[in-house]
């Protein structure tokens, strides 16, 4: 998209949809940013309220508690460092003072970082510079301490070890978009030298989207589950018909590309994606190239549902969805062919099917172009995930198998454990935090940052639940933080969960441990809000059936002396 086009977007009405307040600083001019932002967030039905600054003010904005920034009161700040200013910066030094200049420029953007912290408590989104090389040190300058581009390395490396630490800190690498389109896509020297513009105004649309990427997933609108077809897209060729020796995989011709598509689909699933099959096919056969075939990165092992019939696909991917219990706007069907691709796109509007290229060796450049998979934050419980989804396949069947509801939950065996806010589940709880939506009463977002500090007040209760039963272990699966308001009353600041435990009886374990936590900490009253959303309207009623009474529009009350416990399944672990 050309920025001439993607203004047009400003005339977009947005204001239907929640506001994000954001604010941009930039040591150089940033007016055309913060146009392509705004303006690619109503393409995107975001209601972004951009605050850009005025022309390399960030210190004066960041260290003036009464700025007009903190006076903006963000939801993020966006710092840009412009590798041209930078280049400035640097010439500035003699050549012999130049071996310190990333150390320097490091300890100034933490001085940002952290006057954030301590005056706004903003999330903080940072530009990582594209980098610039002067050569003059030719290919040995990357040799040579003193050199630019050896000081601009230090300095992205740095700020990516720096950035592991800390919680509120989001970095958005533009030297992606140099790397893939070339720096003139990225910078116009004629328009810096003219207006100070350090991007190039068609590469706005390509920097918005990056930056939107980043804070839609923080939010919590993230891809969860890839939904593969087999034939032509996994190998090369129809394994019902050409039998599984001639099928395409493994190093020579064609085979290489299905080969790499399989080993990038397999990262994927290491990260936590989970990969589900939906093939028009015999079950048995399809299921034999991950069975037999030597060069199959992909095994059955690494698959969270394996769906191969011959039904419409639009109906098997509702079906792969329903039982994965997950959104339908978190899955990314992937198919070779163009009217598999138009019947599921025009049968399930949520649903990303992206627009396949028709040769292999493009397939992995073209997924990686759409940057599908973006996330604000990784753990290692994150690489259990498909293990965990294939138990979930394994209750469903279970359940069909019971007469009652009651004694299918009976038959799970299901153990919960609660906990407060450790060093251990703090990154799970605010990764939870940031991907619930459907399940999620108030929908506040906590970073790591925010669950630390509530571990450290007196007046929170933070409660993890995590539950397991016989077919596996489901890890951390809600949230629920208790704030005491008085001596009197305690207040449900949020609680979330994980769609994956709905209907098992956790909602009311939950609300057991809530309600005695509070009359154990001298409570008597425990108050608990519902506020509305597009997502979350499943738990509009939760705290009816759960025992509370309607005080007003959204708000519930229960006495701790006259509750009476949900019936629930679940034991407590001892």
């Amino acid at each position: 998209m050309k920025f001439s086009e993607l203004k047009k977007q400003l005339k977009k009405d947005v204001s239907g949809f929640p506001e994000i307040r954001l604010a941009v600083l930039g040591d150089s001019a940033t007016q055309m940013l913060a146009m392509a932002l705004q303006a690619f967030g109503a393409y995107r039905d975001i209601n972004l309220n951009v605050f850009n600054t005025d022309y390399n003010q960030i210190e004066y904005q960041l260290y003036d508690p009464s700025s007009e920034v903190y006076a903006f009161r963000p939801d993020y700040i966006l710092i840009f460092i412009s590798a041209q200013k930078l280049y400035e910066s640097y010439c500035d030094r003699p050549l012999n003072e130049c071996g310190s200049f990333a150390a320097d420029t490091l300890s100034r953007i933490q001085g940002y970082w952290d006057s954030i912290a301590t005056r706004s408590g903003c999330k903080i989104l940072q530009y990582l510079p594209a980098e610039r090389d002067d050569r003059i040190f030719g290919n040995h300058g990357v040799q040579i301490k003193e050199s630019f581009i050896y000081q601009m390395r230090s300095l992205n490396m740095g700020l990516m070890r720096t950035a592991e630490g800390r919680k509120d800190i989001h970095l958005i690498d533009l030297a992606y978009i140099q790397n893939a389109y070339g720096r003139s896509h990225l910078f116009d020297e004629k328009m810096y030298y003219a207006a100070k513009l350090a991007i190039r105004l068609d590469a706005l649309p390509d920097v918005a989207a990056l930056t939107l990427d980043t804070i839609e997933a923080i939010r919590g609108k993230t891809k969860k589950c890839v939904v593969l077809d087999l034939d032509n897209t996994l190998w090369g060729g129809v394994i019902g018909d050409d039998g599984l020796n001639a099928i395409e995989l493994g190093e020579l011709g064609r085979g290489h590309a299905f080969s790499e598509f399989q080993c990038w689909l397999k990262k994927l699933k290491e990260r936590g994606i989970l990969l589900t099959v939906c093939s028009k096919n015999e079950e048995a056969a399809a299921k034999e190239p991950f069975e037999k075939h030597a060069d199959m990165v992909l095994r059955l092992t690494d698959i969270s549902m394996f769906v191969a019939n011959w039904q419409d696909k639009a109906g098997n991917i509702r079906m792969i969805q329903e039982t994965l219990n997950i959104g339908m706007d978190s899955l990314v069907f992937i198919d070779d062919n163009p009217v598999e691709r138009d019947l599921v796109r025009s049968m399930i509007p949520e649903i990303t099917v992206p627009e396949l290229p028709e040769d292999p060796s493009d397939y992995v450049t073209f997924l990686t172009s759409l940057n599908l998979f973006e996330t604000p934050a990784y753990t290692d419980a994150d690489g259990a995930r498909t293990e965990q989804y294939r138990a979930e396949a394994d209750r469903t069947v279970h359940m069909r198998e019971h007469a009652s509801i009651d004694e299918y939950l009976q038959s799970l065996e299901m153990i919960a454990t609660t906990t407060g806010f450790t060093e251990f589940n703090i990154p799970r709880a605010a990764q939870l935090s940031q991907r619930s939506n459907q399940f999620n009463l108030c929908t506040v977002r906590y970073t790591a940052a925010d669950a630390e500090r509530i571990a450290a007040d007196p007046k929170y209760f933070p409660l993890t639940f995590s539950l397991r039963d016989k077919f596996g272990d489901y890890g951390l699966i809600s949230v629920l933080i208790l704030r005491r308001e008085d001596e009197d009353t305690f207040y449900i600041e949020n609680w979330f969960m994980s769609c994956r435990v709905l209907k098992r009886g956790m909602e009311e374990f939950i609300i057991n441990t809530a309600v005695e936590t509070a009359r154990n900490a001298g409570g008597k009253r425990i108050i608990g809000a519902y506020l509305p959303t597009q997502k979350n309207k499943m738990v509009e009623h939760i705290y009816d059936v759960l025992g509370f009474e309607h005080l007003s529009e959204g708000r519930y009350a229960v006495r701790t002396d006259a509750f009476v416990p949900n019936k629930t399944f679940i034991c407590e672990d001892a």
